[in-house]
Formats: structure tokens, sequence, C-alpha cells
């Protein structure tokens, strides 16, 4: 299963919609999102290709209950309070937005973990734990949109970069 991977929205909605055409091209299956969509018009974005979402709040996710009602418009889409643990695949998934607030113990007992916060594309292990970071969707602070794709079963990541957007 092909999951796209996204953290760090912050309301950007060309680099959204992008980033989402993207995950359509390549034929993700779901998208994962490790929190700070900022507000309920960039959920709405998230779901017009109709890729199935589900994700968890981040810092500056100021409203959650519009945040929530717009997912709720998305086919299979749904948002949880970071952490959060999802059997995707036959993997059991953590998405957290900033990973230091989770206890080794609690990553050890996940085979894949999603996390965003730092702003910063990251792939590393952890053990038998594959940790993740999709970097900034937005492209705000780095000054290019990032996301990945997870191949599940073969726990391979395709960092992306959608380099000279916006130029």
């Amino acid at each position: 299963m092909r999951v796209g991977l996204l953290s760090d929205s912050h309301d950007r909605l060309p680099a959204i919609v992008a980033l989402m055409q993207r995950f359509a091209d390549e034929h993700v299956e779901m998208v994962l999102h490790a929190g700070d969509y900022c507000s309920p018009f960039a959920m709405r974005r998230l779901l017009e290709t109709r890729v199935p979402l589900a994700g968890v709040f981040g810092r500056n996710d100021g409203d959650h209950e519009g945040l929530r009602a717009e997912a709720m418009t998305g086919m299979g889409s749904e948002l949880y309070e970071s952490p959060h643990s999802f059997d995707v695949g036959g993997t059991r998934i953590l998405v957290v937005h900033d990973i230091g607030e989770v206890a080794q113990r609690s990553l050890d007992d996940h085979g894949i973990v999603v996390h965003g916060f730092t702003h910063r594309q990251e792939i590393r292990e952890s053990g038998s734990t594959l940790i993740v970071n999709p970097g900034e969707s937005c492209g705000w602070l780095r000054g290019t949109p990032t996301a990945a794709i997870l191949d599940i079963a073969a726990r391979r990541v395709e960092l992306i970069r959608l380099d000279g957007f916006g130029d």
C-alpha cells in the first residue's frame, strides 16, 4: 500500500493542491497528516482529490471543531488528537505532531512513526521502527514544499520536494 505523508501545511493552499495532485498521480491510496493544517479551508483542499486522509492535530490548529467538521465531509477522513495509532496495511503506525512528546517505549511499539513539527525531512530507524518526517508541506520556513510517499510493504520512503515552487 502506498501512503502519502504530509505535515505542517500551514494554510499554503497552492502547495497543498500540488502535493495532493502528486499523490493522486502516484496512485497513493491514503494520506497520513502529522498536523498543523491551521484552518478548515486548508482541510477542504486536502480532501479535493478524494484520497482518504487520517491525521492528528498540531500546535497551530486552532479550530479543532471546524477542522473535524471539514474532515467529516471527506470519504474515510478522520482527525485525532496527537499522538494516534493506526493499523494501515497490517502495520501499526503512530502519527504524532511533535515526536518529542512520545516516550521511546511507545515509538518502539510501532512499525512506523510519522511526525512533523520540525519542518525538516527525515528518515531514520530506531531498532525495528521506521521514523519519517515528511517535512513542511507549506515550504514557508525552508523555501520548498515537501512530502513523502511510503510503501508500507517494502518499508521504503520516497521523499518529495517541489523545487522551484512559486518561483
